[in-house]
């Protein structure tokens, strides 16, 4: 595991350190707008509601903003759909039932379509797919994406940003092509994963590109329960302190999943034990 995006920016160094901010972004190959950037805080009511945003979400994640607001209000939480709708966009999430197609919010990006339906995933490096999270913490939130073997269960990379920029995204992948090749890769039809940056990367290492149908979760199901695991068994059960702390407990967490946590899908063999004895490369 190298260090994430959000590590690499904590190394710069403000204005006037013998070493400018321009020349210590390219020795950490980390783009400038992320360093300058700073998150516009979000009040106490609304991160108080994204976080029980996230609870009902991971729990029923069929329910889309008008259930979760009707949800909210029920518990006296003064929220309207409009707000919560806005909040949903911010943490990335959406429920998983199938939407009508509207206009893609980049048009040059190109859609793949999904090759998965009625795939019978028999080894490993046969499928692996990407897709990031929401993590709540106590001064905001930060966001987690993984790369997963889909046979083995095993987290391949991941990486933690403070915002939704692709970079992160970028990260992740080229830790993961730096130590095998899938046959096929999938993810949603996120801006992150359909740029030519992200899909470029998988073309030159000769992988297929497979995409969830718009709305469908269900496309990706390996990695949505992974999600499920992440929240009820570490998430939840801390309360991060920002996105640092977030950071150093995810990191050991996930290597706790791959090296120790047994799988019953697995024959209660751990993600790292069966990735290696099929010849995969795990850390």
């Amino acid at each position: 595991m190298v260090c994430s995006a959000l590590e690499s920016r904590a190394l710069i160094d403000r204005p006037g350190e013998p070493i400018s901010v321009v020349r210590q972004c390219q020795l950490l190959d980390v783009s400038r707008s992320s360093v300058y950037y700073q998150p516009r805080p979000q009040s106490e009511l609304n991160l108080l509601v994204m976080r029980r945003i996230d609870e009902i979400y991971t729990a029923t994640p069929f329910y889309g903003s008008p259930r979760i607001t009707a949800k909210l209000q029920r518990e006296g939480c003064p929220v309207g759909h409009k707000r919560v709708e806005r909040l949903m966009r911010m943490m990335g999430i959406q429920a998983i039932y199938p939407k009508k197609r509207k206009t893609p919010e980049a048009p040059e990006h190109r859609i793949y379509p999904y090759l998965l339906r009625d795939v019978k995933v028999e080894r490993v490096d046969q499928v692996w797919s990407t897709d990031f999270t929401y993590i709540r913490t106590a001064r905001g939130f930060v966001y987690l994406v993984a790369v997963m073997d889909w046979f083995s269960r095993y987290v391949i990379s991941w990486a933690v940003s403070a915002t939704m920029e692709m970079g992160f995204c970028l990260d992740a992948l080229d830790v993961a092509l730096s130590l095998g090749r899938p046959e096929i890769f999938n993810s949603d039809q996120g801006s992150q994963f359909t740029s030519t940056d992200f899909t470029g990367r998988l073309l030159k290492a000769g992988v297929e590109i497979s995409m969830d149908g718009r709305g469908r979760a269900f496309d990706n199901i390996f990695i949505e329960r992974f999600w499920r695991t992440v929240k009820y068994e570490e998430v939840y059960l801390k309360d991060y302190q920002g996105a640092a702390d977030a950071n150093a407990n995810l990191d050991t967490y996930l290597h706790f999943y791959n090296r120790e946590r047994l799988h019953q899908a697995l024959g209660y063999r751990t993600p790292q034990e069966v990735y290696a004895e099929a010849g995969g490369c795990a850390l």
